[in-house]
């Protein structure tokens, strides 16, 4: 079923979620459809999306489903267990914000993720690039911070259509 994504101003998003403790529950099974359906509404709405944390649709497990290129999954209480030094910069929105504005941000270029699949078995995940950065991104909702706590400064904001504006013309 699709639901509503909570918006920045919400309280309940800085909330920490709950570790999910059962795999093989109707609940669960709920969640992730919920999640998958959200999801693909969402992308067609906005044009674009990658994933979406349980704590957008208002549900506080430790919950995130990715779908890109190279990555499509349910990551069940992921927890990040390493980080390289090396960063780089990346222009950051989120659903939460309705894509209305992105936010300069420094992510982790790789990272090392352990979590649980639907059926509970312990998965490890070395991520790179735009797939650490959406990782970085999705397990931080799960935490309670936006992408808004993590930007480099108070210039590091602009709205969608001028980040569509540049993005186009680095293309041509």
């Amino acid at each position: 079923m699709i639901k509503p994504i909570l918006q920045l101003g919400n309280e309940t998003l800085r909330k920490k979620s709950s570790p999910v403790k059962s795999f093989h529950t109707k609940s669960l099974d709920d969640l992730a459809q919920d999640l998958s359906d959200t999801l693909k509404d969402a992308k067609k709405r906005f044009g674009y999306g990658r994933g979406i944390a349980a704590p957008q649709i208002g549900e506080f497990k430790r919950v995130v489903l990715v779908d890109m290129p190279g990555f499509k999954g349910l990551l069940i209480n992921p927890k990040i267990v390493w980080r390289s030094d090396a960063e780089f910069e990346v222009w950051d929105s989120c659903f939460s914000f309705n894509v209305e504005f992105f936010v300069l941000v420094d992510r982790h270029r790789r990272i090392k993720v352990e979590y649980s699949d639907h059926g509970g078995k312990h998965c490890r995940l070395e991520a790179r690039d735009g797939l650490s950065e959406l990782l970085q991104h999705e397990i931080d909702h799960l935490d309670g911070f936006l992408a808004t706590d993590r930007m480099k400064d108070n210039k590091g904001i602009m709205m969608r259509s001028e980040w569509e504006r540049l993005k186009a013309g680095r293309q041509t």
